[in-house]
């Protein structure tokens, strides 16, 4: 009887053990979906949304206000939001979640992002289908509240989300950079603003702000502090560097053109005006609207997402009143190589669908993710900063025609920097492009500003920056993102790469808790089989 005890308990070891790894590396598999017939309204649903805020409470609101009218109009489904600091925190949790089988089921996030989601099988739902129903897609005859169409949404936008030959996200606000700049400081140096700015130009500018007083001030703004050019998100950066010089980057397939001659050639250029003090980052030095408004910076490119933190009369900032210094604040394109062909990259959240067992709540989850279309949350939430609706319902209203008119009436809901800003989109969204989405695309991404991160913190150590340096940096960046491993850089099909540690522990937890409750089980019953 011991024999047999250690057999079975040895088979429940290794049946746990298999387990646990299947539960650490993938996740249950789901149906393909279904669109039901009809909306089951006798039955209560309870859905979760993740979205993303920083600071700006006004998004909350606008949130919270879309989540009560939905609810008004759908009594019998409950909506749990979910707020993140940021959409990193958002594509982890995701990941971890597609693990144990507990995604949310509408979640605000990014194409990257959900390439990676949909290494898991039919994790997220295919929305082409969806829109295209007659009662329940989108303007369908059975909504209860007015949707935009499918030929209402902006087709670039809409675009943005399509994968693998369809659509799994809905866009659901876009954004683009721009430069802010303090005009004042421009014309003190003898410059004219240009309507186009170039590349030369910006580091011209630049490189005139870093002259100093006999004293050890800079001669622009008399403050120990000026750092004339800050840039954001170097990532964003390197890659419309290398649009403009019509350059490789990747392609629609997921192969990596990333480390070239002219990524080498932006990065030499990179290290000059580092060294001078003319350029910086917002990794090394903070935020370039901190700077900009206190007088110790020229240009700030950033979001037109983050137009309410930029100017001297910004109505959100993070420094304090008495640092602030009176300016002429201008918004301009960011810097182009070729002014009469202008490109800049399209960006801001999307809104994709969690697949359940359940197709009912998959409905229920679709009906709100529509409904985060409709005139008044698409308008409401453009009005917190300088995002652009991402229909054309809602950008030919007159409600958003008549916020557009009152720009500089005052410096909260009309203030005049964030509706530039909205503005510069809405006139050049001809010219905006996206980066290939695969999964990997997002490390893709990362690697193209680590490569500037690298070089800018190198110069600062006085390091040499020369061909060796470069072929090495390369190296590097490509080991740190394994964008060596052929099914990351060709492939979109790679399956999920290794769990953060937290969940790897918890499903090893779990897997033991169940395999301790077994031997329990098991052994009480060969104890009472072998009394009897």
């Amino acid at each position: 009887m011991k024999k047999t005890w250690k057999k079975g308990l040895s088979a429940l070891l290794m049946g746990a053990s298999l387990l646990s790894l299947t539960g650490c590396h993938g996740s249950r598999a789901l149906p393909d979906f279904t669109m039901p017939a009809e909306f089951d309204t006798s039955r209560e649903y309870e859905i979760t949304f993740w979205a993303k805020n920083d600071t700006n409470r006004n998004q909350v609101d606008v949130y919270k206000n879309a989540i009560t009218a939905f609810e008004e109009l759908y009594p019998n489904i409950k909506v749990n939001m979910k707020l993140y600091t940021d959409y990193g925190r958002i594509f982890n949790d995701v990941i971890t979640n597609i693990a144990t089988g507990t995604t949310p089921n509408v979640c605000i996030t990014y194409p990257d992002h959900i390439a990676t989601y949909m290494t898991g099988k039919n994790t997220v739902v295919p929305l082409d289908s969806l829109f295209a129903d007659p009662q329940y897609g989108l303007g369908g005859s059975k909504l209860l509240y007015d949707g935009p169409t499918q030929d209402e949404m902006i087709p670039q936008f809409l675009s943005e989300c399509m994968l693998e030959g369809q659509h799994y996200a809905l866009p659901y606000m876009r954004s683009t950079e721009c430069c802010y700049i303090n005009k004042t400081y421009v014309e003190a140096l003898g410059y004219t603003l240009p309507d186009v700015l170039t590349w030369d130009f910006i580091w011209e500018v630049s490189e005139a702000a870093t002259a100093k007083n006999a004293d050890g001030t800079f001669a622009l703004n008399g403050q120990n502090v000026m750092i004339p050019f800050i840039y954001k998100s170097t990532d964003n950066m390197m890659i419309q560097m290398l649009k403009q010089e019509d350059a490789g980057y990747s392609t629609q397939e997921g192969e990596i053109e990333l480390f070239n001659d002219t990524t080498r050639t932006i990065l030499y250029d990179v290290a000059k005006h580092v060294e001078t003090g003319a350029f910086s980052t917002f990794k090394i030095s903070s935020y370039p609207a901190n700077f900009l408004n206190a007088g110790q910076c020229v240009f700030a490119i950033d979001s037109t997402a983050g137009a309410t933190w930029m100017g001297a009369d910004a109505p959100l900032a993070d420094i304090s009143e008495d640092a602030f210094v009176d300016f002429e604040t201008a918004v301009r394109m960011i810097p182009q190589f070729d002014p009469a062909h202008p490109q800049m990259i399209s960006q801001g959240p999307s809104v994709c669908v969690f697949n359940k067992a359940d197709p009912q709540e998959v409905l229920a989850s679709w009906l709100f993710a529509q409904y985060l279309l409709t005139d008044e949350v698409q308008i409401g939430y453009a009005q917190t900063e300088g995002y652009l609706p991402v229909t054309s319902k809602a950008q030919e209203s007159s409600a958003y025609q008549e916020y557009l008119r009152k720009s500089g009436e005052d410096n909260d809901t009309h203030y005049a920097v964030k509706i530039d800003a909205s503005k510069l989109l809405l006139e050049h969204t001809g010219d905006t492009f996206v980066t290939p989405v695969f999964n990997g695309s997002a490390s893709l991404r990362n690697a193209a500003g680590q490569l500037i991160e690298n070089v800018a913190n190198s110069v600062r150590r006085h390091e040499t920056v020369d061909e060796a340096y470069i072929d090495q940096l390369y190296t590097d960046v490509i080991a740190l993102y394994r964008l060596d491993q052929k099914d990351i850089a060709t492939s979109g099909k790679q399956e999920l790469g290794p769990l953060p540690g937290a969940a790897v522990l918890l499903l090893c937890a779990l897997a033991l808790s169940w395999l301790l409750i077994l031997v329990y089980v098991l052994r009480d019953f060969f104890k009472k089989r072998k009394k009897h």
